[in-house]
């Protein structure tokens, strides 16, 4: 007895005909009254008085039909249920990263998970490379990606990308490209082992210039609230060198302004060399050397001893495909430190 069986009872029962039944299944009358006598012998008892008029159910007929609505309605129930369930992770995720990271990753990152986890919803934390720290510290975020923070009390940290600091601005004298100089090479200093295209505009040649000369020029920075500036300070401080600093503006767009218009030079990581305008003349990139400054981001994530939820882990693995993609395709002069 299968349920196959009991719904060509039942359609006989309401038909009240073989034939009938027979043509609203669409099966031969033959193949069904098989079916039928089928079922009788497997319950041995008859179900069905047979006439000239059709069919109408023997009292064994009444109690079966009665069950098989029941267990019929039930594997329906089981079906929908079943079908209901989750395909894939599924929760909320908040990831926190810093603001120039947030415009190069999230956009692509976003409508990947969209379209292979529609079921799993991420929220974005961009904010100051502190703010991201702590975010992840108060538990306010499930993952993070850190500036310059391999370890830290409480969380499980996996470096992944290292990438330069460049100095850009507009020479409208010409004064600071005579002091920019090629690297020995003639290349980057270093090109990412990962870069499958040599020719990609990320392996273009790049000039660089020395820090010391970088930060004798009128600089526009922003506060020590902002990692870019604890680093470029904190390295002129190790050498014993002052800074320029012509404006001091917290604002990234009011930066933006102020190093377009001539006002002075900046600082910048690779991440944000796409925001730059077209190449123009008199505009400068070029990589920072003697020493050359760095700066490295890592996964975080809270290490609580308990196994990452599965939509944590996706998302995760989300931020890093698309970054170790990003460098694979020289969108980003970076270099991969991942295992994977």
């Amino acid at each position: 007895m299968d349920l196959r069986t009991l719904r060509y009872f039942i359609a006989v029962l309401e038909a009240g005909s073989l034939s009938r039944a027979a043509g609203s299944l669409y099966i031969a009358q033959p193949a069904l009254t098989a079916q039928i006598k089928k079922l009788e012998a497997e319950l041995g008892a008859q179900l069905f008085d047979r006439s000239h008029a059709g069919v109408t159910p023997t009292p064994a007929g009444v109690q079966l039909y009665e069950d098989a609505r029941r267990l019929l309605s039930d594997a329906d129930a089981v079906r929908e249920r079943i079908q209901r369930l989750p395909q894939g992770p599924e929760g909320s995720v908040t990831v926190a990263l810093p603001f120039l990271l947030a415009s190069l990753l999230m956009g692509p990152v976003l409508a990947a998970l969209k379209l292979s986890h529609p079921r799993i919803r991420v929220f974005v934390l961009d904010d100051l490379s502190l703010g991201v720290k702590k975010a992840m510290l108060d538990r306010r975020a499930d993952v993070g990606l850190l500036v310059d923070a391999p370890q830290v009390d409480g969380l499980a940290c996996r470096p992944l990308v290292r990438e330069a600091m460049y100095f850009c601005g507009h020479d409208l004298d010409g004064a600071v490209a005579r002091l920019l100089r090629m690297p020995a090479n003639g290349r980057t200093t270093k090109t990412p082992r990962t870069r499958k295209n040599a020719k990609s505009p990320s392996a273009a040649e790049r000039p660089e210039i020395d820090f010391a000369v970088a930060v004798a020029q009128p600089l526009v920075l922003q506060s020590r609230r902002f990692a870019i500036r604890r680093a470029v300070e904190d390295t002129a401080t190790s050498l014993g060198l002052p800074l320029n600093i012509a404006h001091e503006q917290d604002s990234t767009r009011v930066i933006r302004s102020l190093y377009l218009c001539g006002a002075g030079f900046t600082f910048t990581p690779a991440c944000a060399l796409n925001d730059q305008p077209a190449p123009r003349p008199g505009w400068i990139v070029a990589r920072v050397a003697r020493p050359h400054m760095q700066r490295t981001y890592s996964l975080a994530m809270p290490d609580t001893g308990r196994p990452i939820d599965a939509a944590t882990q996706v998302v995760a693995d989300a931020l890093a495909m698309q970054m170790k993609s990003m460098i694979e395709s020289s969108a980003w002069e970076a270099d991969w430190l991942g295992t994977a």
